[in-house]
């Protein structure tokens, strides 16, 4: 329905491991997944290998839609930045490997430096054009000054990068208290992932959290819009579901994903 790819993205299942994740999202029947590097990096840790998860993928037909995240790029100086960098790196070449087509960026607390953000992220669509992965400029409502949509456009905008593109949250533009009708004014080529999700009512938009997010459908944010306008937009790409609910992390995984499809599958548009 409305030609999106469905994901699932694995914050939504914690604290299962990764393998187990995947499994819960290929039972539900969702066609791909967003993989955390954090949770990669615990299973290498562990014993495991990036083999096994790409092995699990192929074996239920599910992509590797999105990777998250990059960060620490955006501010960082000296010593710092060169870690920040090769860290980066690391994650992006991650994304590589398992077929990632695109890979989250985040921007730092505070205020920030626009120039210099815009430079670091051209710099970082650079390095991920070289591995065959986008990266995705998220912006987060909570923080101190880059925390709405136009300002993360104006940004992708100033780094020059034809490449670059931006990850759309419903929790974040609602959490920034911007109009959904920003979304209209990004490019569809410049959307490279959007998560999907709803905030609950009766609470000031400013006191929200990460954790309040509930299913799309159960809360009063303009989820459905959002998905219109990128439906009248003609994109055609993922659609992620993302929670960090710990009502639901109490939940068997399988059981959180098959009520996440079908709650997204229910507030998707025609067509």
């Amino acid at each position: 329905m409305g030609g999106f790819t469905l994901c699932l993205n694995t914050s939504t299942i914690q604290p299962a491991d990764v393998l187990a994740k995947i499994d819960a999202a290929a039972a539900a029947g969702f066609d791909g997944v967003e993989l955390w590097v954090d949770d990669l990096d615990a299973l290498v840790s562990g014993g495991g290998t990036l083999d096994a998860v790409r092995s699990a993928l192929e074996s239920h037909g599910l992509s590797a839609c999105s990777m998250i995240a990059v960060h620490d790029w955006g501010s960082t100086q000296g010593e710092a930045f060169t870690r920040a960098w090769q860290e980066a790196e690391r994650r992006i070449e991650i994304a590589a490997a398992l077929g990632a087509p695109v890979i989250v960026a985040t921007p730092p607390n505070g205020q920030v430096d626009l120039s210099l953000l815009a430079e670091r992220y051209a710099k970082l669509v650079e390095l991920g054009r070289g591995h065959g992965v986008r990266v995705a400029f998220e912006f987060l409502g909570f923080l101190e000054q880059v925390n709405n949509l136009p300002l993360a456009w104006e940004i992708v905008q100033r780094a020059g990068d034809p490449d670059g593109c931006l990850t759309v949250d419903l929790f974040h533009i609602y959490r920034s208290g911007r109009p959904i009708d920003d979304l209209r004014e990004v490019p569809v080529e410049r959307i490279g992932i959007v998560h999907v999700n709803d905030v609950p009512g009766g609470r000031p938009y400013q006191e929200l959290t990460d954790a309040d997010r509930v299913m799309p459908g159960d809360g009063v944010g303009p989820v459905r819009e959002m998905l219109s306008i990128l439906q009248e937009k003609g994109y055609k790409g993922s659609v992620s579901l993302e929670l960090f609910n710990q009502d639901y992390w109490k939940q068997q995984p399988v059981d959180v994903a098959r009520l996440g499809i079908e709650k997204l599958r229910s507030i998707l548009p025609e067509g």
